[in-house]
């Protein structure tokens, strides 16, 4: 098969609030150096589709090599200036607002101040509907403006206190579509970022029915997966660093006890089992590994669909040459032909449902989960009260 950062599925640029407009997502300062054209820096690559592949001789580069197997996505923040880091797709949330109301000069803050200035939310006596208009309604400005900027989708997130509510996430959906399509996005362009609940997967099942595509995040456990792969969500997402920190300072969850007793990481072990489920099952949905660490967790990941990276590993890759004469090779760890050889148990190839679910939910993906959603809430909350002070804007 042919790959290339062009021609493949669109990535995520992952956004988060910065401390300064050029920092890591991690909060550490950084150099306008660390940017870097990523349409540029990688021509067409090729991959054998065999379960081991080399890479071609005339890469020179570690992030060219291992873009012929995954496709590497940037954990970053807000740049203004597309041109010098231009994403192929970005993700639009609570913590992306935060972001553009510390940073009032950034391309997004018009999308925002002309949120706060529509009729139709400013109509609304209720103050709490009012405001979660205006959320809304900047949401998909800022998406919208990204639709523009990019040639890939673009993640809308779902309110997190919806998250036990399947009709609720549902409508949201629907509202959020309704607005998309009011400034002619096409739905195509569009995913909905909803945490991996049951109910959130039943939103997801329900959704993905009617030709919505949704990317479910927030996934500790395989039960939680093979869940969202049966629903037939188009992407989703395992937090490997998250598993990994848990695993340190926890015990008593059987499946990351058993990944240690196999002298596994927890982390890549669930990503791998659930790479193999889905293919060796014939799912459709695509795998995004997040929070990885370091170069090896990225290297030991290779085949996956969508890696996300800090800049850090990002940059220690870009900046680590591979001559052609050192035959220097790099492993597919994960394909569909080693899928095919992977072995389940009765209780994983389950039709799972609310009652399995939670019964298979060990302690870790029960406390990351509920983790991930108190800080989503915690964002969401933030930016109404952000929203709420500045309203009515001036000038518009």
């Amino acid at each position: 098969m042919s790959l290339s950062l062009q021609s493949s599925p669109p990535s995520f640029l992952s956004f988060s609030l910065p401390k300064s407009r050029l920092g890591f997502a991690n909060g550490s300062s950084s150099s306008s150096t660390l940017l870097f054209k990523f349409n540029a820096s990688f021509p067409v690559l090729r991959a054998t589709s065999g379960s081991s592949s080399s890479v071609d001789t005339g890469l020179s580069t570690e992030l060219d090599a291992v873009s012929t197997f995954s496709e590497i996505v940037p954990d970053t923040v807000i740049f203004d200036d597309f041109e010098k880091f231009p994403p192929t797709a970005a993700t639009v949330s609570s913590s992306l607002l935060l972001g553009i109301l510390s940073l009032p000069d950034t391309i997004f803050r018009n999308a925002v101040d002309m949120a706060l200035a529509d009729s139709t939310c400013s109509r609304l006596d209720n103050p709490e509907l009012r405001l979660s208009c205006f959320v809304n309604k900047a949401l998909v400005n800022v998406g919208g403006d990204l639709v523009r900027l990019v040639p890939g989708r673009v993640s809308t997130e779902v309110d997190a206190r919806m998250a036990y509510d399947t009709h609720g996430i549902i409508r949201r959906v629907h509202d959020l579509l309704k607005l998309y399509d009011d400034i002619n996005v096409p739905p195509e362009r569009l995913l909905f970022k909803i945490p991996s609940t049951w109910q959130g997967i039943e939103a997801s099942r329900l959704l993905e029915s009617e030709g919505i595509q949704t990317h479910l995040t927030f996934v500790y456990s395989f039960a939680q997966a093979a869940a969202a792969a049966q629903a037939g969500a188009s992407v989703i997402q395992i937090f490997v660093g998250r598993v990994r920190d848990w695993a340190r300072s926890h015990s008593g969850d059987p499946d990351i006890e058993a990944s240690i007793q196999r002298g596994e990481d927890p982390g890549l072990a669930l990503v791998t089992k659930v790479y193999n489920y889905i293919h060796k099952y014939g799912h459709k949905s695509k795998l995004m590994a997040a929070a990885v660490r370091n170069k090896q967790d990225l290297f030991s990941l290779l085949g996956v669909d969508y890696i996300v990276a800090p800049l850090k590993v990002l940059q220690s890759l870009k900046e680590s040459i591979t001559a052609p004469d050192e035959k220097y090779s790099y492993v597919r760890r994960l394909s569909p032909q080693t899928a095919a050889s992977y072995e389940f148990t009765a209780e994983e190839l389950t039709k799972w449902d609310q009652l399995s679910l939670a019964s298979a939910m060990g302690p870790a993906s029960v406390e990351l989960l509920a983790a991930g959603l108190d800080g989503y809430v915690n964002q969401a909350r933030r930016a109404e009260e952000l929203l709420d002070k500045i309203w009515p804007p001036p000038n518009v």
